[in-house]
């Protein structure tokens, strides 16, 4: 490793709040070998600045790279002996170097803007970026999408996408994004799907908006224009208690049981032409409707698990035992921004190494009843699975979400406020089971409320059917 300037070099001046910041290093790792430490700036590899993590991971998979690096204010090089494809041994703080590209659109039914003051400042960023679309499964519109964007993900092969389709009609879709661009943006689409770019889509329905007729005419253009679409998730609106739009209420019982026939009508149709379901309604559309769920082979393999797809019947699969492998959720609703690094380090029933300390609590008596905390909506998932069990020792403690309100009962936006309240008021000296995924990368709910200041010790299982069956197996 050689010193090549000081601290006022142009590379530094240049580069370093753009740089990619190295937040753990391996032992014994390539890195480790070469001598690279946490906080060093990555600058350049192999002459090149790399934008984001998927250029870094082009680039380091090279043999031998050479890596231009910033310590303290001065410039080094850091030469890396190490194979091809061999990993280099080091993680990074951030998926993306040259600054996220933020959202010019105003839909009446962002969540982001429905979110109260006060929380981390990385939930309130409103992306539209195509990268963090490849990279989470997070969905963009395509209106800040460029011929650049499009020769990039032709040339790399950055599939699947996600993309937000919500209405075909231009008028609808430009009304829906408040975007002049919102209907002329699909032309993208069109694009990708020209090139054999894997693109999965999805419609957010909002009510006497672009339900009824609009969803039949969304879905009559994707079978027109977009029938090589890998698939559409159909989900209802998010609202909170701090949304301002007048326009955006929640769906009635009637108008969700009409989104699932439509959807199921919809379903027979692309079967016939195409000989695939493609189009999919989600999981609360069906316990808003009181409708039972599909059988597992009707989702066709679950392309859309991540985006509340399909997600209750692969739990029951999960849980009785019919599925070997887990299929649970990644992450909670702010994916790109709070994605854990290592889940491991906070999950299961028993304390990681590198988990913080008091992060995961076992409970002293191992027989002793057990409440399993989980949203509005996976309660009614769970409670019926619990009972087939026939224990009187099991039951399912239900979270109304009172922080954000409206009708958001999914576990993954659980917060700390709300588990303190309830957990406050349930027995003592009982084992109470949490979801992860309602949890960050440094083991905090939403409201930046921690574990160690719930009012009752828990015990955070991975959010799948199989963890929580050996979890209360282990009783």
């Amino acid at each position: 490793m050689a010193e090549t300037g000081a601290p006022t070099t142009p590379v530094a001046e240049r580069r370093r709040d753009l740089a990619p910041v190295v937040v753990a290093v391996a032992s014994g790792s390539p890195a480790a070998r070469a001598g690279l430490q946490v906080g060093d700036e990555i600058v350049r590899v192999d002459g090149v600045a790399p934008r984001d993590v998927i250029e870094w991971r082009f680039a380091t998979d090279e043999a031998d790279p050479l890596l231009e690096v910033v310590r303290g204010g001065i410039d080094l090089d850091v030469e890396v002996a190490k194979a091809a494809g061999e990993p280099l041994g080091v993680e990074i703080q951030s998926a993306v170097f040259d600054r996220v590209r933020t959202c010019d659109n105003h839909c009446e039914f962002c969540f982001i803007y429905q979110l109260p003051k006060g929380m981390r400042r990385s939930l309130y960023l409103k992306d539209d970026d195509y990268r963090l679309s490849f990279l989470y499964g997070n969905f963009t519109t395509l209106t800040r999408f460029t011929e650049s964007d499009l020769e990039r993900v032709i040339t790399e092969r950055l599939s699947p996408l996600h993309v937000s389709i919500h209405a075909t009609d231009h008028e609808v879709r430009n009304r829906m994004l408040k975007n002049a661009r919102g209907g002329m943006s699909l032309r993208w689409l069109r694009a990708l799907l020209d090139h054999g770019i894997e693109v999965r889509g999805q419609v957010v329905v909002c009510p006497g908006v672009n339900d009824g007729a609009v969803l039949d005419d969304t879905l009559a253009g994707v079978l027109d224009r977009f029938p090589e679409l890998a698939s559409v998730a159909v989900v209802p609106l998010g609202l909170s208690q701090f949304n301002t739009e007048p326009a955006m209420r929640l769906h009635t019982p009637a108008e969700a049981a009409a989104v699932v026939d439509t959807v199921h009508d919809w379903q027979d149709v692309f079967l016939r032409v195409l000989g695939r379901r493609m189009v999919f309604a989600a999981d609360e559309y069906y316990l808003m409707a009181d409708r039972p769920f599909p059988p597992a082979e009707s989702y066709e393999g679950f392309p859309m698990h991540e985006d509340g797809i399909g997600m209750a019947r692969t739990f029951e699969l999960e849980f009785t035992g019919r599925a070997h492998a887990a299929t649970g959720p990644r992450s909670g609703f702010f994916a790109a921004n709070d994605l854990p690094a290592n889940p491991a380090a906070y999950t299961g029933l028993r304390a990681h190494p590198a988990a913080p300390a008091g992060t995961v609590t076992l409970r002293p008596r191992r027989d002793a009843p057990i409440g399993v905390l989980t949203g509005e909506l996976g309660a009614a998932v769970i409670a019926p699975l619990l009972a087939g069990l026939g224990r009187d020792d099991l039951r399912v403690v239900p979270v109304v979400n009172e922080f954000f309100g409206g009708n958001t009962g999914v576990t993954g936006l659980l917060t700390g406020a709300d588990v303190s309240r309830v957990l406050a008021a349930e027995p003592s000296g009982h084992r109470y089971l949490l979801p992860d995924v309602c949890l960050s990368d440094d083991a905090r709910f939403l409201d930046g409320v921690t574990l160690a200041e719930l009012p009752q010790p828990v015990e955070v299982v991975a959010t799948d059917g199989i963890s929580l069956r050996r979890a209360l197996e282990s009783s």
